[in-house]
């Protein structure tokens, strides 16, 4: 059987919050079986979670901010990925401010700290949101879309217009079922230009964004002292804030993601009418005797997520 999971421990860290630029403690505790992952605030005395859905998601301007009415937290978007690349079902996020420390810029800090609290199988199956119908949200040039697929790929295309990423590769490709998140994704740093940081700092936002935490770029070249961590590190970045913002449909995804040019904008979107388009997906689990005794299924184990082929 396909089990849901969470840690064992209780572990904590903290960090510079990328808009605000305060410090920041985050704390993960394990959670019971079909609880789902929910976000709460320690500064704020109250009993408010935020339990996640497209609906929850409140502003996609420069990351993904959710909000239940009374508490909000911002850039939840690459601690997500890391809880999806590991196959964490169920889990308590505690932050002490409003939003989540950026940490590296990428969601490595938190796939060591997720690992380090040891990650579980709990008595409960594992449930997934399968897509049944093509669903596809488009602005301009700009689309993403997700279609059926067994398993949980995705493909993305970037297309900025700056000398240096102009060096490195523009589309990438991540199936879950032969890829290491790990390796492949998890190491991406975010990136942003220096004339958009001015201008977040002049709306009071960015103040904890440096190159300890950002690959920053003038007009002409990278001001990181650091070599990159992948050629494409770019794209992959896409990818790893991609795979955060589908997780907050609430369950993993059997499905292809396909995008160019999106973000947090888009992919909300996309998700929002995942959720409206009826018959579009289903929530199923994985049967122990059909996962045991069926010769038309697969079992692809990697970095922790596990994903299903329907094999032809």
């Amino acid at each position: 059987m396909l089990l849901q999971r969470t840690i064992k421990n209780i572990v904590s860290t903290s960090g510079v919050g990328l808009h605000a630029g305060g410090r920041i403690n985050i704390t993960f505790k394990p959670a019971p079986v079909n609880t789902g992952i929910l976000f709460s605030r320690s500064d704020i005395k109250n009993d408010s979670y935020i339990k996640l859905n497209p609906d929850v998601v409140a502003n996609t301007h420069m990351a993904t901010v959710i909000s239940n009415g009374d508490i909000s937290i911002s850039t939840v978007e690459h601690v997500l990925s890391a809880c999806c690349g590991l196959a964490i079902d169920n889990l308590y996020i505690e932050v002490s401010g409003a939003e989540i420390p950026i940490m590296d810029g990428s969601s490595a800090p938190f796939v060591y700290l997720l690992q380090s609290a040891q990650i579980i199988s709990q008595n409960q199956a594992k449930k997934w949101l399968t897509i049944k119908e093509n669903v596809k949200i488009e602005d301009g040039d700009k689309y993403a879309e997700l279609s059926p697929y067994t398993g949980f790929k995705l493909d993305f295309t970037i297309d900025f217009k700056h000398p240096a990423l102009n060096k490195t590769a523009r589309t990438f490709s991540l199936d879950f079922g032969k890829d290491s998140y790990i390796e492949t994704i998890s190491k991406a740093r975010t990136f942003g230009f220096t004339h958009e940081i001015e201008a977040l700092r002049q709306a009071g936002l960015g103040r904890g964004g440096s190159i300890d935490n950002v690959i920053v770029m003038d007009e002409y070249r990278i001001l990181n002292n650091d070599t990159m961590r992948y050629a494409d590190e770019f794209v992959r970045h896409k990818v790893l804030d991609a795979i955060g913002d589908l997780y907050i449909a609430g369950y993993p995804i059997l499905g292809h993601y396909k995008a160019f040019k999106s973000g947090h904008t888009l992919n909300n979107k996309l998700l929002r009418k995942l959720f409206s388009q009826q018959g579009a997906f289903d929530i199923i689990e994985i049967d122990s005797t059909i996962h045991q005794e069926s010769d038309n299924l697969k079992n692809w184990i990697n970095d922790g997520y596990i994903c299903v082929e329907l094999l032809n």
